[in-house]
Parts: structure tokens; C-alpha cells; sequence
């Protein structure tokens, strides 16, 4: 296998990271990749740092045994909270889903109001608020949890009455801070884009972290020389530590397509 070859490598708590890797098909159609979802320890958002931390080094020292070229961290609270210290200890690129929102986000905001909505633990981090005003001190950043937008997904209720109730419920309080801009910072809410979209107005852009993670890589394999050569066979590999059974059956709605290849593991815990 060629430098170019080496597969992108994905993990995330669960299923939301398939959203990222959706992208990732649509833009890098050439490249191989292999999904780890930690589906035995889901959801993350609820650990504390030290805890989500000690996974994301467990589940990155996985995907360094496949020889990936590329590590991405599908996971907004994994990323809020231990991306700093997996860049500082494995010797290849890592991505993650923050910066890449933060960035579009802050290029997005006319009036300099930008609203964020996520996990608890990624809320709690402020690193969303921390990433664009690193960008631009004069941005004020406002961020609401929304934990109940996950189960909704994962039950196929991204469109409906409840959906949009909840989700009125949820974004009242943002609509009063006359945002411009919504930051979608949980890989499960792109797809509830419509009822969102509905919710906040026309006049709110909603940011997609995943399709601008998916951009972040192509800029960083091609700066590289790491772009896979298109015409080849491509190969996706999926990994989970729980039974694959619902994962099948929700990834392959997230995806849009079948998913072969997969694979209960146990991870080496982290000693």
C-alpha cells in the first residue's frame, strides 16, 4: 500500500460521526477509510474530560494500528476536550470538528452573533466560543445544549411535530439574541437541517461542521501529496465495540448506503 493509499481513519462515540464520513464520501470519493464507532461507552457527552479523554487516546491508538494517514475526531465533545493532547502524541495529521465550524462560522456572521448547539459537555467547553473568538474578539458566541436532538435522530424523528416542537422549545432563548448564524456542533444535527432551518428563519445560516471537517481534510491531503489516486478499488471498513445490529440499521439511514465490512472489536484499555 502506497502513502496515498493509507486509509483515512474516523472515530467517533457512536453513530453522529457518520454524518463526517458521508461528507468525506462525497468529496474524497477515492480515498479508503475505516469508521470506529465506540458504541459500548455512548454517549460521551455525558463523561467528564479525563474520562473522554483516556477514550479518545484508546480509540486513536486503534486506528494508528491500521497505518491510517490522516486521523479524524468525528466527535464534537471528544474534540472540545482532547484534541490537543492526541495531536501532541501521534505523529500523523488530526482533525477535528471544531475549528473547521469555527472558522466557517465566523466567515459566515454579518452581524457578529453567532449561536451554538451541542452536547452538555460541548457546550459546557466553550470550545466553539474559545475558536471563533480567536478568530474575531468582537463575536459573541451563545450556546444552548440540546440533548434530546440525539435519540430523536437516532429514532428516525428528524421531521414532524414533535421534532419541531422540541426543537421550538430548545431555540426559543437563541432566537431573541438576534443571531445570523447557527453552529451545528453535534454530528447528528445535520440532519435535522429542515426542521432547524424552520425553526430559526431565513435569515439564520445554519453551519455544517461535517461538510466543513470534510473540507479541512482535502486541503490538509493535498498540501501533503496524500490525495489517493482515483480508478482504484476503494475499501470502507467499519469497527464497533457494541453489537452492530443498530448500528447497521440507523448508519446505514445516516449514510444513505450499505454498510459491509464491520466488525465487533474490544479496544486495549489505556493502562
Amino acid at each position: 500500500m502506497t502513502e496515498r493509499q493509507r486509509p483515512i481513519g474516523i472515530f467517533d462515540s457512536g453513530i453522529g460521526g457518520l454524518t463526517v464520513l458521508k461528507e468525506i464520501f462525497d468529496r474524497l470519493p477515492a480515498e479508503n477509510t475505516i469508521y470506529l464507532g465506540d458504541t459500548a461507552r455512548v454517549p460521551y457527552g455525558i463523561r467528564s474530560p479525563e474520562t473522554v479523554t483516556r477514550y479518545s487516546f484508546e480509540n486513536t491508538r486503534f486506528l494508528s494500528s491500521k497505518d491510517v494517514k490522516i486521523l479524524v475526531i468525528a466527535c464534537n465533545t471528544a474534540s472540545s476536550v482532547s484534541l490537543d493532547a492526541v495531536r501532541r502524541s501521534f505523529p500523523v495529521p488530526v482533525v477535528g470538528v471544531i475549528e473547521p465550524g469555527a472558522k466557517a462560522a465566523a466567515a459566515a456572521t454579518k452581524r457578529k452573533k453567532i449561536g451554538v448547539i451541542g452536547t452538555e459537555a460541548t457546550v459546557r467547553s466553550s470550545s466553539y466560543s474559545r475558536a471563533i473568538q480567536a478568530i474575531d474578539p468582537a463575536i459573541e458566541v451563545f450556546g444552548i445544549p440540546c440533548p434530546l436532538f440525539v435519540p430523536l435522530v437516532e429514532e428516525g424523528w428528524t421531521d414532524g411535530q414533535i421534532t419541531e416542537m422540541v426543537a421550538e422549545r430548545y431555540l426559543a432563548d437563541m432566537r431573541q439574541k438576534d443571531i445570523d448564524t447557527l453552529v451545528l456542533g453535534c454530528t447528528h444535527y445535520p440532519l435535522l437541517k429542515h426542521v432547524l432551518s424552520k425553526v430559526m428563519g431565513d435569515g439564520v445560516t445554519l453551519i455544517d461542521s461535517a461538510i466543513e471537517t470534510a473540507h479541512a481534510i482535502s486541503t490538509i491531503l493535498a498540501a501533503q501529496g496524500l490525495t489517493n489516486i482515483p480508478g482504484q478499488l476503494v475499501r470502507h471498513e467499519f469497527y464497533v465495540t457494541d453489537s452492530p445490529q443498530k448500528f447497521l440499521s440507523v448508519g446505514e439511514r445516516f449514510l444513505g448506503r450499505a454498510i459491509e465490512n464491520i466488525e465487533k472489536i474490544q479496544l486495549e484499555m489505556e493502562v
